[in-house]
């Protein structure tokens, strides 16, 4: 890895299954809630009426505003005995305007920050203030640079891994002589220099890489402009695959593909299980997306931010078993959850059967006989 790039010092734990990692993050908060004595009179009252400043980084990830924000407020507020407050903004994806965004939050005094960096390294000189100014900062989702205090996102390489390795599969025995495309994150998010590094531990020496392309601000039109050139270059019937590193890009990808007359289309990747994805992989026309527990991800940093601000020492120690290193720090304390390939077979056991989306929700009218094809029902 280079020297902008985050290192995981954990070793790398077998992922658990969704609802055995979600019992174990509950069990174990109850555990270490009885440990600290949380019934005890002899206990001072903690402090309820906490202010967390919560920033996300775009709208074009949908599950940003419909699952993170309200799912991180209803668990605060949960923690809190409906005292604690989230102050939430969303930069939607301007750096400055998230500086902004974190320079008022530290004015207004909140009691702690959660934010998902639009830019890493821009956001450091914001962390360093809040430091100063006595504000506990945790990373969310996304590793920010500067002196935080933790972060809750999911084992990033891993999500590289499992993408890389669902396009080795579907292109079987061609895998040799297939070139494929790719289309990598934004280079200010640390996370695309993990997820890049994990598909190329699958996808090298394995296919033929014929273009590779960062996207700026993980921006879909520019995911658009960028595969019109990889056709152009590549030619269309040459592309095999297309690794795309989230479903906002693999939906655009997929648009300019079909515009460029793709009667087939090739195999595609995502991630964040977008309904408009989980929609295309019933059609056929999106392979896989990376699947990631908001539920887990969201309560999970929640608990850490509310945990912190009363000095919960042991109910935050038990939250952050694994350590990352960050190009400003190092052995940063860590909540990896679990990440899981969402495909055609597996949707019941996962968007559906954690409550993400039902079967309404994906089986439009337009997706109908691509449910019923599959047993969707």
């Amino acid at each position: 890895m280079n020297a902008r790039t985050p290192r995981r010092t954990s070793a790398l734990r077998p992922a658990l299954p969704l609802a055995a990692a979600g019992a174990l993050l509950l069990s174990g908060c109850g555990v270490v809630d009885g440990v600290t004595g949380s019934g005890d009179s002899s206990t001072p009252p903690r402090r309820e009426d906490i202010k967390v400043g919560l920033l996300l980084p775009d709208k074009d990830t949908a599950r940003f505003e419909r699952f993170d924000y309200p799912l991180i407020k209803s668990r605060v507020a949960s923690l809190t005995g409906g005292k604690g407050k989230v102050v939430y903004a969303n930069a939607e994806a301007s750096a400055s305007r998230q500086n902004k965004q974190f320079a008022q939050l530290v004015a207004d005094k909140v009691d702690v920050i959660l934010v998902d960096a639009v830019d890493a390294r821009a956001i450091a000189p914001g962390v360093r203030k809040a430091k100063d100014a006595g504000i506990p900062v945790i990373a969310y989702d996304r590793l920010a640079q500067g002196p935080i205090d933790a972060y809750v996102s999911h084992d990033n390489e891993l999500v590289g891994e499992v993408q890389g390795r669902a396009i080795v599969d579907a292109l079987g025995d061609k895998a040799a002589t297939s070139k494929i495309v790719m289309m990598n994150g934004s280079p200010a998010d640390p996370n695309t220099a993990l997820f890049k590094e994990g598909a190329l531990s699958e996808l090298k020496d394995r296919v033929v890489i014929a273009k590779s392309y960062d996207t700026r601000e993980w921006l879909p039109e520019v995911a658009k402009a960028n595969m019109a050139k990889a056709i152009a270059s590549v030619g269309l019937k040459n592309i095999a695959a297309v690794y795309s590193a989230n479903d906002g890009m693999a939906g655009a990808v997929i648009d300019e593909l079909e515009r460029a007359g793709a009667t087939k289309l090739p195999p595609v990747t995502g991630q964040d299980a977008n309904l408009d994805a989980v929609q295309r992989i019933v059609a056929g026309e999106q392979t896989m997306t990376v699947y990631k527990s908001f539920l887990l991800e969201a309560q999970g940093a929640a608990e850490m931010a509310v945990y912190k601000v009363q000095g919960r020492d042991i109910a935050f120690d038990a939250m952050t078993q694994d350590t990352i290193d960050s190009p400003t720090r190092k052995g940063i304390p860590a909540m990896l959850v679990p990440v899981v390939a969402l495909t055609k077979s597996n949707i019941k056991d996962t968007v559906i059967k954690d409550g993400v989306y039902t079967v309404k929700d994906i089986c439009t009218a337009k997706y109908a006989a691509d449910c019923a094809a599959i047993g969707l029902k």
